[in-house]
C-alpha cells in the first residue's frame, strides 16, 4: 500500500493538515486542541482500514489474474461484492474468457495450418515422384516413340502440379480474407459457357453429350470471375466421373426465394459415406483409387458461399451425382 506514490502523497499530505489543525485547535484553547487530535486520528484509522481493504481486493484480482496467466485451465476469478471493483472483476473475467477463446482459436488455425503443410506435401510428392521416374526412364531408354510418350506424360504431370499449386494459392488467399470479391449483375447464359468453353474439345473428344436449359435474361448478383472458377471444378468433376459417352445436363430455375443451377452428371454417383465430407478439403473419399486431389470441391464451395450463394451434393434418383448452386434473392 505506501508503495503507491500517490497514497504516499495523501499520507504526507494528511500529516500537514493534521499538524496544522492540531496546531490551530491548541491555540484556540485546550478542548479544541484535543477534539481536533481525536477528529483526525479517527478519520485517518478509518480511512486507512478501508484503503487497506481495498488494496487487498486488489491484489487478490491481481493473484486470480496471475493464475489464469500461468494456467490456461484456471479461468475462474472469485467475485467480489464492492461496487466498482465488482465492475473490474466483471470486466476482468470477459477478458480472459475472450483471451481463453482467442487462443483456441489459434490452437486450431496452428493444427489446421500443420495438417494443411502434410496434404499440400503429401498432393506435390505423388507427381513430382512420378516426374523423377519418367525422367530416370528417359535417361536409359533409347526407343524414340517410348521417349516422345515418357515426354508427352511428364507434361500432362508438371500441368497437374501447375494445376494445383494455383488452387492450393487461390485456397490460401481465400483463407486470408485477401480476395475481395467484385458485386456485378451476371447473366447466367454467359456465366454458364464461359465456364464451359475450356471443356469443349475434352467433352467432345469423349463424346460427352451436354445439354443446357437457361432462360433467357436470367441474372444473379456475383463475381463473374470466382464463379466460372467454382462451376469449372464441378464440370471437371462431373467429367471425370462420367467417362466416355457420359451425359452432363445444366438447368438453370428461378423462384421468388432463390436463383437455382443445378449440374447433374450421369455417373456412378457418390458414395453414401463420402457425401458428408464431399466439399472438404483433399478428402478424396473412401475409394483411395479416386482421381482428383480433393482440391476443386472444397474452392468451390469456398468461393460461392463468400458469395451468399449456397451449394450442395447428392445423388439423382435416375444416377449420378446432382450438385445444386443457388443464389438467394
Amino acid at each position: 500500500m505506501f508503495r503507491n506514490r500517490e497514497f504516499r502523497r495523501f499520507a504526507i499530505l494528511f500529516l500537514l493538515i493534521t499538524v496544522v489543525t492540531v496546531t490551530l485547535g491548541f491555540a484556540i484553547n485546550m478542548m479544541a486542541g484535543i477534539l481536533v487530535i481525536v477528529s483526525d486520528t479517527t478519520f485517518g484509522t478509518l480511512f486507512l482500514i478501508f484503503t487497506r481493504a481495498r488494496y487487498k481486493s486488489i491484489a487478490h484480482i491481481s493473484e486470480q489474474i496471475d493464475i489464469v496467466l500461468h494456467n490456461t485451465d484456471h479461468m475462474y476469478i472469485a467475485e467480489i461484492d464492492e461496487g466498482e471493483l465488482s465492475i473490474l472483476q466483471s470486466e476482468i473475467t470477459k477478458m480472459t474468457l475472450r483471451i481463453r477463446e482467442q487462443n483456441e482459436a489459434l490452437k486450431r488455425e496452428k493444427r489446421h495450418l500443420a495438417d494443411s503443410l502434410a496434404d499440400i506435401a503429401h498432393q506435390l510428392r505423388t507427381p513430382l515422384t512420378s516426374v523423377t521416374l519418367i525422367m530416370s526412364l528417359l535417361e536409359t531408354n533409347t526407343d524414340e516413340d517410348e521417349r516422345k510418350g515418357l515426354i508427352r506424360e511428364t507434361e500432362e504431370l508438371l500441368l497437374q502440379v501447375d494445376w494445383l499449386l494455383t488452387s492450393l494459392l487461390k485456397l490460401s488467399r481465400l483463407d486470408a480474407g485477401i480476395v475481395e470479391f467484385q458485386s456485378e449483375q451476371i447473366d447466367i447464359n454467359d456465366l454458364i459457357y464461359a465456364s464451359i468453353r475450356p471443356f469443349m474439345i475434352s467433352m467432345e473428344l469423349h463424346n460427352i453429350d451436354l445439354q443446357i436449359d437457361i432462360p433467357k435474361r436470367m441474372i444473379i448478383n456475383g463475381d463473374s470471375s470466382w464463379l466460372s472458377e467454382a462451376i469449372q471444378n464441378i464440370l471437371k468433376n462431373c467429367i471425370e466421373k462420367v467417362g466416355d459417352g457420359g451425359k452432363i445436363e445444366i438447368v438453370c430455375e428461378d423462384n421468388t426465394l432463390f436463383t437455382e443451377i443445378t449440374i447433374h452428371d450421369s455417373g456412378m454417383g457418390i458414395g453414401k459415406e463420402d457425401l458428408p465430407f464431399i466439399f472438404d478439403r483433399f478428402y478424396r473419399g473412401k475409394n483411395t483409387n479416386m482421381a482428383g486431389y480433393g482440391i476443386g470441391l472444397s474452392l468451390c464451395k469456398m468461393i460461392i458461399t463468400r458469395q451468399g450463394g449456397t451449394i450442395n451434393a447428392k445423388n439423382h434418383p435416375q444416377g449420378g451425382a446432382i450438385f445444386a448452386i443457388r443464389f438467394p434473392k
